[in-house]
């Protein structure tokens, strides 16, 4: 092969890849002019806003008040219109000063005071009229610290006895009941109750049942 060939045929590729480059180039732009002028999926569905629609919503946002859901019910007027919240730069209302020569009333006595007072004279009178009771029955009884009641007097001889070795002074006393001869053993007599109590409880602290009785003088 002569170089003249040679030279032809180089120069007919590369004339071929020119062209070849040429199509490509043709066949891509033509595609990008498609997909430009055919409607995307999912973007040209949304509607388009028309120009009556800016207005309206400009229309709404000039007078959007941003503390408007901050304000309490008190601040809805009858009509149900939220009424302009209060700037908190607002002063507070000032006191009014009272008049100097004019004294402040004093408060009125509690009538708790006065309940208490005759709750308190109650309880005294109660004290009292048990006082008075009880010395009356003083005056007109007498009191006997009783340690057992026996049928038979030996029984009561020996609790008598075993009261002397405690250190209480007791006697037996006959009495008729129910047909038959009961043998009590006392402490006493005694003229006070309170010296009987204090007696029956020295007793029962030794050891022995006692009971509480009284009798007429």
């Amino acid at each position: 092969m002569s170089k003249a060939e040679a030279g032809k045929q180089r120069g007919g590729f590369v004339l071929g890849l020119i062209v070849g480059l040429l199509l490509g180039l043709a066949i891509a732009l033509g595609v990008a002019l498609y997909i430009t002028k055919v409607p995307i999926p999912f973007v040209n569905k949304v509607p388009q806003r028309t120009a009556e629609q800016d207005a309206e919503e400009a229309a709404r946002n000039k007078n959007w008040d941003p503390n408007a859901p901050l304000a309490g019910k008190a601040a809805r007027s009858a009509s149900g219109v939220l009424s302009p919240a209060v700037p908190a730069s607002a002063p507070a209302p000032q006191e009014v000063a009272r008049p100097v020569d004019k004294p402040a009333d004093k408060p009125a006595e509690k009538p708790a005071d006065k309940v208490t007072d005759k709750a308190a004279d109650k309880v005294m009178e109660k004290v009292a009229e048990k006082t008075a009771e009880k010395a009356a029955a003083d005056a007109g009884s007498l009191y006997f610290v009783q340690a057992g009641a026996f049928l038979k007097p030996e029984d009561a001889e020996a609790q008598r006895a075993k009261l002397a070795m405690a250190g209480f002074q007791s006697k037996v006393y006959e009495k008729e009941q129910s047909g038959r001869t009961v043998y009590r053993v006392r402490i006493g007599p005694i003229d006070n109750r309170d010296e009987a109590e204090a007696q029956r409880g020295k007793a029962e602290a030794a050891g022995f049942e006692a009971n509480l009785a009284r009798v007429a003088r």
